[in-house]
């Protein structure tokens, strides 16, 4: 790891990625993560090892994920792990833009001037949907997911860190074991596909902490983990002023994240202010599915 990249970790431990209540401020400007407890996935029950009936059924099961994973034993935790994406490849001249919608208590609100921006501007994104989040905004899902501009991505079943030991972030329970990290994985996945017709390609955990074994689950469900370089509104905490400052400053091959579920926050406004100071450096936007392979 460049000395460069673990300055910017460190500096991101101080701003949450939870995104999923109220944006509250403490005196450093992080984000005081939700502490409501996780919600019963709805999604449909997946199959047994040598039954895949459904359309919507993963790649793998439930059964073979224990299997291969119960006994493993993790050597990372954090936003780095072997396989998980951080930036577009090298010589791609692009910015990818990703919103998180978290779900849950305080959670599910809807920036629909952040939205309208991007149509207005024809800025691409990857929406990453939490499952909670599509439950209590099934019209505008479907808004979204027929819109060529955005593509849809996992953001999970409950908005949980990924993990096979229940390692915690941000106060956030993490999942507990590798059957855990599987329906975290899962639910949404299966109800991502039965909506979409197809499958997600890209899958981020609550917080956006894995660790290396939960990493390599998700790449058996065909599904590519995708973190970040730029935290563009601190867990939906920052200003819009702070927004622009950070996200204006999103370099070509940059991942920035950004949430979309807190209409009262700093981030529509802020983008609003960087995006055309972007474009007018000649930077352009694209969907992960553009750069990524």
């Amino acid at each position: 790891m460049t000395p460069r990249r673990r300055a910017l970790l460190a500096a991101l431990a101080g701003s949450a990625l939870a995104g999923c209540s109220g944006p509250s401020k403490s005196t450093s400007g992080a984000t005081s993560p939700a502490s409501g407890s996780p919600t019963t996935p709805t999604a449909p029950a997946t199959g047994t090892p040598s039954s895949r009936p459904s359309a919507t059924a993963p790649a793998v099961t439930r059964a073979e994920i224990v299997a291969r994973y119960g006994h493993a034993v993790p050597h990372t935790w954090g936003f780095e792990a072997p396989g998980v994406v951080h930036a577009l490849p090298t010589g791609k001249r692009a910015i990818a833009l990703t919103f998180d919608a978290c779900g849950g208590p305080g959670g599910s609100g809807y920036d629909r001037a952040l939205i309208d921006f991007l149509r207005e501007r024809k800025v691409p994104a990857t929406l990453f949907l939490n499952s909670r989040w599509i439950d209590a905004n099934p019209s505008v899902f479907h808004q979204l997911a027929a819109d060529p501009l955005f593509e849809i991505a996992n953001h999970g079943t409950r908005h949980r860190p990924l993990s096979v030991t229940g390692r915690s972030a941000y106060g956030i329970p993490g999942t507990r074991n590798a059957a855990e990290v599987y329906d975290e994985i899962a639910g949404n996945q299966a109800r991502l596909t039965g909506l979409l017709g197809a499958p997600p390609r890209f899958f981020r955990s609550g917080t956006a902490y894995c660790d290396d074994v939960a990493a390599r689950i998700v790449t058996d469900f065909e599904e590519r983990f995708v973190s970040f370089s730029v935290n563009g509104d601190g867990g939906a905490t920052f200003t819009p002023e702070q927004v622009h400052t950070t996200v204006g400053a999103a370099h070509d091959g940059s991942i920035v994240l950004c949430h979309m579920n807190h209409p009262k926050g700093g981030t529509a406004r802020g983008i609003a202010a960087a995006v055309p100071h972007l474009l007018a450096t000649g930077h352009t936007f694209v969907r992960l599915s553009d750069a990524l392979a």
